[in-house]
């Protein structure tokens, strides 16, 4: 049982050092930005965290006039 645990911590520890192999020798490294809107691909095709888009949705008004306007005109004709 013991021989388990220390083997796990072994690996778990060669791992962590294995990640941060950047962040520990070299001078200024840092992690990569696993964000989503820091992928430049993902911003090119108009792709963001939910987090971010939500927040975006929540700054626009529900309905803007235009919208109310076109929803008139298609319900009119």
């Amino acid at each position: 049982m013991l021989d388990t645990v220390l083997i796990s911590l072994l690996i778990v520890a060669i791992c962590i050092a294995l990640l941060g192999l950047k962040v520990f020798f070299v001078k200024g490294g840092k992690f990569p930005n696993g964000h989503v809107s820091g992928n430049k691909a993902m911003r090119e095709r108009g792709i963001g965290c939910a987090q971010s888009q939500d927040r975006e949705a929540q700054k626009k008004p529900r309905f803007s006039i235009d919208e109310l306007e076109k929803a008139l005109d298609d319900s009119m004709n």
